[in-house]
Parts: structure tokens; sequence; C-alpha cells
């Protein structure tokens, strides 16, 4: 059976290509999952991961649609070879029946990898420069009005953590970074 997988990284995203050629492939069976590819968490990935058996083939527009790193992209093959499924992508012209598929798979997906890395960097360094010229500071820290009140009252024992928590509307790690930040600052004012 030929299984295909359509994949955009939004709701708003069309997947009408992708469609389109699947029906020209013959595709009998289609999942279609509209969120980001950073990871293999997906509903219709997984249902589809399920849903194959030996002998099936499944069919992706391109290796970016399935995976975005090498090390999802050759987990997922070797679990669909394990299963005895193939795995095609058309962009690539890529079939991992063929040992010389197998062998482009992984050449295609350390560069994809490579790509998404090289963006990253890109991205980090552009941020430093921002940084560097001041357009840059990140997101301001959240205040916290009455925070020493209420650790004063939590470190007097007068209330629980849970309920310090709730007075500042944080979690526990959040609760917790807050005391030692807290700390940090009444020790440098105290150099």
């Amino acid at each position: 059976m030929k299984v295909g997988y359509v994949r955009v990284s939004t709701q708003g995203q069309n997947t009408a290509r992708q469609e389109v050629l699947m029906q020209e492939l013959g595709v009998e069976k289609v999942f279609l999952d509209k969120q980001s590819g950073k990871d293999t968490a997906r509903p219709e990935l997984k249902k589809m991961m399920e849903f194959v058996r030996e002998g099936d083939v499944v069919i992706v527009e391109s290796i970016s649609r399935f995976a975005r790193c090498t090390r999802d992209l050759l987990e997922l093959v070797e679990q669909l070879s394990g299963k005895g499924v193939a795995f095609v992508s058309k962009k690539e012209a890529l079939d991992t029946s063929t040992p010389s598929g197998r062998f482009v798979l992984t050449i295609f997906g350390a560069i994809a990898q490579l790509e998404r890395e090289s963006i990253l960097q890109r991205q980090k360094e552009g941020i430093a420069i921002a940084k560097a010229q001041g357009k840059y500071t990140g997101r301001p820290p959240k205040a916290y009005p009455d925070l020493e009140a209420v650790l004063d009252a939590w470190r007097r024992g007068e209330i629980s953590v849970g309920q310090a928590r709730k007075h500042l509307g944080v979690s526990k790690s959040t609760f917790y970074r807050l005391v030692a930040n807290q700390k940090k600052e009444a020790n440098k004012s105290h150099e």
C-alpha cells in the first residue's frame, strides 16, 4: 500500500500542493499534520507509523516534510525499515528500498541538519550583533512588587511555599529561582 505523509508548519499553511502530489502518485491513504517538524511528537505521524505494515511504501514530498534533523530522519526510516516498509521522498528522488537510496538518505539528512544548524548559528550571530548595538535587550524581567514581603513572610514561616507561589503567581522552579536571586542580590549589597 502507498501511504502518504503531508506536513505544514502551521494551521494557516496550505497542504494542496503536497496533496495533489499524493493523488498523482496513487497514494491510497494520507496522514496530514499541521505543526512544526522540530520533533517527532506529531499525532498524524504517530498514527502513520502505527498504521504501516510490511510491504507498504511511505511517500513524502520532501525530507523536510518528514523530519527536521538527521537523527530524527534516520530513526524514523529505521523504524519503517524494521517493519519492512520503504521510504520515498519525491523531491530528493530517494527510495530506501535500494542500497544507494539508503546511502543518499544519510547524505541528504546530514545536509538538512547542516542547513538547520546554519540558520540557528546565523540567528545567534544576528542577536549578538543586535545586543552589541543595543538594539536587542531580550524580554524584560517580570516585576514582583511585593516579592520581598512575600519572601520575608515565607522565611519567617508565616506562609508555606505553596501560599507564597500562589500569591506571586509563579511555578515552584521560578519561586526558588527568585529566592536564589534575592539571596545573590543581598550578598552583593553586603560586599
